[in-house]
């Protein structure tokens, strides 16, 4: 399955748009979010279908994104892992004590 190339992201317009406006999220380029600096969410396309590919952990899962429906089901889902923080890396913030 390739990546969505321009036709297909100019289909997912006003989904991108959306995604633009989320302030926790960086478009590196067309259609290619990331969130704290890791790669989190990017399209691809097979025939006239649509699929994104969201990182909730360590891998990505695949998810339709023809329908509007499926749009609308993956912005929740976005808004949640930006939300919970199961979008950013996990990091340490303990320190050692002297």
């Amino acid at each position: 399955m390739k990546h969505a190339g321009q036709a297909a992201l100019d289909r997912l317009g006003p989904l991108l748009e959306t995604l633009r406006r989320e302030p926790r999220l960086k478009e590196k380029s067309r259609g290619t979010f990331y969130s704290s600096g890791r790669a989190f969410l990017h399209f691809h396309e097979h025939g006239d279908d649509l699929f994104a590919d969201i990182r909730l952990s360590d891998d990505f899962e695949r998810l339709p994104a023809t329908k509007a429906a499926e749009r609308a089901a993956l912005l929740k889902l976005v808004a949640k892992a930006l939300g919970d923080g199961t979008a950013a890396p996990a990091r340490s913030t303990s320190r050692k004590r002297k």
